[in-house]
């Protein structure tokens, strides 16, 4: 029996929990670094005095944001942890916060094939924001009445902001956020008005709200999406002007722009296996029943940016000291422009779909291609930096240098091309909208593009669901693909269609591009070259190399 005990005593101590980090000699031999500070002390301080929460818990916030706490928290610049709020995938809650005490084993993969592993200890409590769990929802409130808050960040993805539909009227869940007022709200920006109200109630204490998420003047976006709940709220009579005049009074709520960069893959399912023989124990990826991919581990690549307003009404952590460029608005939307509209973003969403229709499962491995390569090249050093803004403390040529060179061929990080394809039409605005907006700006239309119109073009050959061997394939989540498939209807491969009668309708729609792709002299282009890829199977590769080898490069 005691052999036996001493076994289970074994196989119990390398469990990521409080209790079983505490060997640290196992995880030392396994080559996993543990925090120098005590998580369950930061989180303590966080409960009582909370200075920092997020909404959006998955992958790049646990591994990116992470990183930055557990680096504050290791030198001594910060004591409190993060508290964590949840109001779509509570799921993640209860599987993989709160079995591991909150923590997460970062693994970096860098380019040459080595790892850097690391417990992340700087979540203090995970909140599942939601009207029927109404203990955690009432601890929520307690957390944005506490006058030491100072910041509230998000990762909620583009789709979060959104309150209304491609006719511009509020989506349903919207509108009953709308009808119903703050006590039930539901959708993640009505939760967080709510929230602000009771903060309001409490002393109207000063806060910021940091979107961190992938979209131009995310602040701007977010600010409006809160004001506009706030603004329909006081109309039925469920808060009064004062309430208004608090969330639109910037030095009581702020609302600072944001870039950020990390590409943060699905968990490898090889690195699970590898933690396993390792010793590590439970570290099985899940798939939640509203198909989130996670796992108590979170991959990432190394390479990470986070450049923020320094507008902080109530103060803020040393964010700085983290890596973090704290700087002003103007320099925030560049390094955002850079980046989103120009360096990194247009080319994942231009090759991912392309990736999908010539049957690359890895993006990296789409980067071998020669006419992806070459696409790649085309937006991002002809189209773009004709364009691109410089912010001045990142350089838009070395950035892209790195993303074209370094990070996208990184095979190690084993990212997928379907993942990246999630959510496109709500991407493309930023992505190539803005671009095209500075042609036209610039030239008077935006004719001199090949690379965009090819990206456009492939993006609704994607839709169609039919690879270019003729297989059919299926799609990312994304919430407009039942809209757009229905306008797309009838198209079928190797069959004459009248690509104007189909197209008309999305290529004209400005709340889809930012612009009118026809005004801006692009949508006729954009139609040839779809009707070119839908001639027949091998039709895609066949257009995509015309154009390209056409191309001035």
């Amino acid at each position: 029996m005691v052999f036996q005990k001493q076994n289970k005593e074994e196989e119990d101590k390398m469990k990521l929990t409080y209790e079983g980090i505490r060997d640290k000699a196992a995880w030392q031999q396994a080559g996993i670094e543990l925090p120098s500070y005590d998580p369950r002390i930061s989180g303590e301080k966080a409960h009582d005095m909370p200075e920092w929460v997020h909404f959006g818990i998955g992958n790049i916030f646990r591994v990116f944001i992470g990183s930055i706490a557990d680096r504050l928290l290791s030198s001594g610049k910060m004591t409190t942890g993060i508290v964590c709020a949840e109001t779509y995938d509570t799921e993640l809650v209860d599987r993989i916060y709160r079995p591991y005490d909150n923590l997460v084993l970062s693994i970096i993969l860098n380019a040459d094939g080595t790892k850097e592993k690391k417990v992340l200890g700087g979540f203090a409590e995970a909140i599942k924001a939601v009207q029927t769990e109404r203990e955690q929802w009432n601890r929520l409130g307690q957390v944005f009445s506490s006058p030491s808050l100072q910041m509230v960040s998000f990762t909620i993805t583009e789709k979060g902001y959104a309150l209304k539909d491609t006719e511009g009227e509020f989506y349903s869940f919207v509108r009953q956020d709308i009808e119903n007022g703050p006590a039930a709200a539901k959708g993640v920006i009505a939760v967080v008005a709510s929230m602000l109200y009771e903060r309001f109630k409490a002393g109207g204490f000063p806060l910021a709200l940091v979107s961190m998420d992938n979209c131009s003047k995310n602040g701007d976006r977010l600010a409006k999406a809160v004001q506009c709940i706030a603004g329909e709220w006081e109309k039925r009579g469920y808060v009064g002007k004062d309430f208004i005049d608090y969330v639109c009074d910037e030095k009581r709520i702020a609302f600072p722009w944001s870039m950020i960069d990390k590409i943060t893959p699905r968990p490898l399912e090889s690195l699970a296996k590898e933690l396993k023989a390792d010793g590590v124990e439970d570290m099985d990826i899940i798939v939640t029943d509203k198909h989130t991919f996670i796992a108590p581990f979170g991959n990432a690549e190394k390479p990470q940016y986070l450049v923020i307003e320094d507008s902080f009404p109530n103060g803020r952590p040393p964010l700085e000291e983290a890596g973090v460029y704290m700087t002003d608005r103007d320099t925030v939307n560049k390094s955002e422009k850079m980046k989103v509209t120009v360096c990194l973003n247009p080319l994942h969403t231009a090759l991912c779909t392309y990736d999908c229709l010539l049957g690359y499962d890895l993006f990296a491995e789409g980067m071998k291609d020669d006419d992806l390569l070459t696409l790649a090249r085309l937006i991002g050093y002809q189209e773009g930096m004709a364009v691109v803004p410089d912010p001045g403390i990142l350089s838009p040529k070395a950035f892209l240098d790195e993303v074209v060179n370094e990070r996208f061929p990184n095979v190690y990080l084993g990212d997928t091309s379907q993942r990246i394809a999630t959510d496109i039409s709500q991407m493309v605005g930023i992505r190539f909208g803005e671009t095209i907006k500075a042609y036209v700006e610039r030239y008077g239309d935006a004719k001199k593009l090949t690379g965009i119109p090819l990206a456009i073009a492939g993006w609704l050959r994607y839709l169609l669901a039919v690879d270019d061997s003729g297989k059919p394939m299926e799609l990312a989540p994304d919430p407009m693909i039942p809209e757009l498939q229905r306008k797309l209807e009838g198209i079928e491969l190797g069959k004459p269609f009248d690509a104007h009668e189909y197209l008309k309708d999305i290529l004209s729609n400005e709340i889809i591009f930012g612009t009118d792709l026809y005004k801006a002299g692009i949508g006729d282009r954009i139609e040839e070259m779809f009707a070119k890829e839908v001639d027949g199977t091998g039709s895609v590769r066949k257009t995509l190399h015309k154009h390209l080898a056409a191309a001035k490069l």
